[in-house]
This record gives structure tokens, sequence and C-alpha cells, in this order.
């Protein structure tokens, strides 16, 4: 058993300014004293901020892998890579690719989850951005391999598919979006889309619950046609990612996108695989991309993903209009409850997972307890 005393601990709606946790695999207790414990490991965070782990519904790559790769070594790379920002759990992102290249991305994160990542973020399962996308709207993907909605294929593999990125304009009568919501547990997304409002909000009610990266790859919201932005913005039946950069989203976005959405925001990186290391020229899927700070871009200029770093983006949402509690809670609690698990982790509550992080003033990651056990240090 373990105390971490003298915390500013960041709860889901308040902060304690000097408090202590106590915790196994799971919390035990919270207390706004730092009283030590006796028979304990005692942990003094000395005013170090305490966060919940965070959780990243979107990422395509860190530390030069890719989840496409179909590599489990660079799964696991990856896993222990975003642990050091914070991160406990995460869905690795394939993009637009073959079903034969899919499949082998799937059996590689299989094989990864079934090890555990014992040392890094651990695994839920796969975000598969694509390939059932609009090829107008692909973006950084490569369009040879977009293909219309396919529910086989997703109910084929939903053991490790949890979310899965759709167009609807492309599946008739939305057959495939009502398959795989009714047939499976697959979180089924809005992206890439070249959607109009009216058949947005169409396909909400025939299952879509999710937006991917809200505003980038989809119609946007005018005042005489409102897009997917418009639809996504004013339903109560769908979720929203943001990439909260500064770059693919100007930062006054991000607070009026909390006001409307709520508990329905959420704040991922879609990072790819340059995400840790030095600027240069890297691989996207086949395609050349440049990184530069924070801009990764195709020879077209088209942007091609990100370098972001979940914590970097719940610091960005700080200071630009959310509370650090909210912020907080759009990187851990509501992706948790995005995937159903919020009883379980996403909040520093007693009887949830021991998923904590602590960071210094800036959110910097000082060290991070997976399950009570310590992964970062």
């Amino acid at each position: 058993m373990k105390q971490i005393i003298h915390a500013r601990i960041v709860l889901r709606d308040r902060i304690i300014r000097d408090g202590s946790i106590v915790f196994s695999d799971k919390i035990i207790s919270v207390s706004e004293n730092s009283e030590k414990l006796k028979g304990v490991t005692v942990i003094n965070a000395d005013g170090a901020t305490v966060i919940p782990g965070l959780i990243d519904l979107h990422i395509h790559g860190y530390l030069g892998a890719d989840a496409s790769d179909g590599d489990v070594k660079g799964i696991e790379t990856m896993a222990d890579g975003i642990a050091r920002n914070g991160v406990t759990a995460f869905l690795p992102t394939t993009m637009t690719l073959s079903y034969a290249e899919l499949e082998k991305a799937f059996n590689a994160v299989r094989r990864a989850k079934a090890n555990g990542t014992p040392g890094g973020a651990e695994i839920l399962g796969v975000h598969a951005e694509g390939p059932f996308i609009n090829p107008e709207k692909c973006g950084a993907q490569p369009k040879e391999y977009a293909v219309s909605p396919d529910a086989d294929f997703i109910i084929n593999n939903a053991d490790i598919v949890k979310m899965v990125t759709i167009a609807p304009e492309m599946d008739a009568d939305f057959a495939n979006i009502r398959r795989i919501k009714n047939e499976t547990d697959t979180i089924v997304s809005i992206g890439h889309t070249n959607a109009d409002y009216a058949l947005a909000m169409a396909s909400f009610d025939a299952g879509i619950s999710h937006v991917s990266h809200l505003f980038n790859a989809m119609t946007a919201m005018n005042h005489r046609a409102p897009g997917v932005v418009g639809a996504a913005l004013g339903s109560d039946k769908v979720s929203c990612e943001l990439i909260c950069d500064t770059f693919h989203i100007s930062p006054p976005l991000f607070s009026i996108v909390h006001k409307l959405k709520g508990e329905r925001f959420n704040l991922i990186t879609d990072c790819m695989r340059a995400g840790g290391l030095p600027d240069g020229i890297y691989d996207l899927g086949g395609q050349v991309v440049y990184v530069n700070g924070i801009r990764c871009l195709l020879a077209d200029g088209v942007i091609a993903g990100s370098v972001l770093k979940l914590n970097h983006a719940v610091r960005n949402a700080a200071a630009n209009g959310l509370s650090l509690c909210e912020a907080v809670n759009a990187a851990s609690l509501y992706p948790a409850t995005v995937l159903g698990l919020q009883n379980e982790r996403g909040s520093i509550e007693v009887g949830k997972r021991a998923d904590i992080v602590v960071c210094d003033s800036e959110l910097e990651v000082k060290s991070v307890f997976r399950e009570g056990k310590q992964i970062v240090s």
C-alpha cells in the first residue's frame, strides 16, 4: 500500500490543495490532510499536481513506431513512450490501408495487448480510422485504399476494434453502421466525411455516437450549411474529439466547443510516429511527412497528424478557457465514459483503479502509477 502526501489533487469538480491519496491497485482514500499513515510506503509530492491517468482515444504512433506497421514491439514502444506523458490507457489507431495490412496491424495489437505492456500504457483496443472514409476527405490518408463500409470486417475483428471511423455517406441507408451498432460493442465515429448536416444527423440516429477530430476532414459549419461540424456541436447523441495542439484548431475554439459539448468533449493527440522525436522527415502510410515544431505536413501542405503529447493538450486547454478540472476530465474521465469504463477509471475516486500521474505545475510528468504500480519515475 502507498500514500502520496502533500499533493495538489485534481478531482473531477474541485482541487484539493494539500491532500493525500492512499492506494494499492485501487484508490483506498482521498483526504484533505497529509498526515502520514503507518505501515505504508509514503511518497512526498511536495506540492506537485496529481491527476488521474490519461486516456488517448486516437493516437497513430510515437517514438518512431506506428500502429499500422503491424509490429508488436512497435506497439509496446508506443505504450512505454506515451506513459511518460501521463497516458495510462490508449487506443492504437490504424489508418486507411488494405484489409491484409489492417489484419496484420490488428493481430499485432492483439499480441501486444495479451502481453500486457506492463511498463507502459494499457492497450484498450484499436481505433480503426478507416478504411471506410470518403476519398474526397481523405486528408493525409492514402485514398487508394478508401472503400465502402463493410460491417463484416469490423464484426470479425470486434474483439480488438473498439472504435471505427466511417464516412456515413459511403454507407447506403446506413446498413453497415446499423449492423456494427447492433451486433458489436464497437463505437462508430463519423470522420473523413463529406456529409451535409441532414445526413450527419440521420447517421447519429442510425448508430454513430462519436466524432473523429472535430473540424478536421469534414464539412465545415456555415451559416447556410451547418455541415458535420454543426451537427456534431448541436447533437446530444455524439461525443467529440479535439486536437488541442494550437495548430489543428484555433485556441479560442477550445472553450467554445467545451461549452457546447460539456462531458462529451474529449482531448486526443492524433499523434504520428514522429511524436517524441526531433524535427525531420517521417513516413505516414507510405507518404512523406515533414515535421517542424507542432506542424506535420505532407509535401502539398495537407496536415498529417500531430506530434502532440496528451499532457500538453490538457495544458493547452487549461490555458485557453477550460478550468484545470475540466481540461483533465477531457483527457481522462470523458474518454473513459466514451469507452464505458467511467466506473473503473478516469478520475481520482475511492474504489477506482489507481491510475495516478504526478506532475509539476506545467503538467510535465514526474511519475506515473498504473493500477498502483509505478511505471514511470
